[in-house]
């Protein structure tokens, strides 16, 4: 049987006090991308959940702007996804200080696309990026680098991709807003999806090396990439 061609949208969490870091993803590498995408943005004072600004490029969402709310951010914003394009089949996730190290960013969403639907003629991938492994659990001490963050923050044993890119299927994204309790009781966004995500959706994780795809804003790659993947 043949593969059918895979429908996905990029969101890219942003605040409205980095919005300069959007505006320097627009101008590099999202400026010809084909693929819809949109910068995600909290605001309290929405009258409805979500917004969507099709001539910016920005998703709304009735959620606070900082950091210690990025869980529900982006769980809201899936849910404004999965209400508002019922023909997505994959959301790729990205934080606004992430710059793809390709020289033609399409042709890296064009293979990550044709991965996936090679892959759905045996085993659906619901859940892909890189693997975090978490064989014992520890406090967490990400508030170095986030001073807002509490102290006391226990990882517990999951194995969760990092959020600087991950995909999820919409169905993997329909169990994590079942759960949505739970998630907008954690702080750590990439852990919070990981850790609530059904072993179902989890067997097995696609492993992407994003870190070689992606690097922070600011830090230059010592090479470009053609940002070629394979299964």
């Amino acid at each position: 049987m043949e593969a059918q061609p895979v429908s996905s949208l990029l969101l890219i969490m942003n605040c409205v006090k980095y919005e300069y870091k959007a505006a320097k993803q627009r101008e590099s590498w999202l400026k010809d991308l084909q693929t819809p995408y949109y910068h995600v943005l909290g605001n309290l004072e929405l009258e409805a959940n979500y917004q969507f600004d099709d001539q910016k490029r920005i998703l709304w969402v009735k959620t606070p702007d900082d950091y210690n709310s990025l869980p529900k951010k982006v769980l809201s914003a899936y849910a404004a996804v999965q209400q508002s394009f019922p023909d997505v089949q994959y959301i790729f996730k990205t934080d606004d200080d992430q710059m793809l190290q390709s020289n033609n960013p399409n042709k890296f969403i064009d293979n990550i696309n044709k991965m996936l639907e090679r892959r759905m003629q045996t085993a659906k991938i619901h859940y892909a990026g890189h693997i975090v492994d978490v064989p014992k659990a520890y406090l967490s001490q990400y508030y170095r680098i986030h001073p807002e963050l509490p102290k006391e923050l226990p990882v517990y044993v999951t194995k969760y991709c990092s959020g600087r890119f991950y995909i999820l299927s919409m169905e993997a994204i329909a169990y994590l807003i079942s759960k949505r309790e739970l998630i907008f009781q954690e702080y750590l966004e990439d852990y919070a999806m990981g850790m609530h995500l059904h072993n179902r959706y989890k067997n097995p994780i696609l492993h992407l090396d994003t870190d070689i795809f992606f690097k922070d804003m600011g830090v230059d790659a010592e090479t470009e990439t053609d940002a070629s993947i394979s299964s």
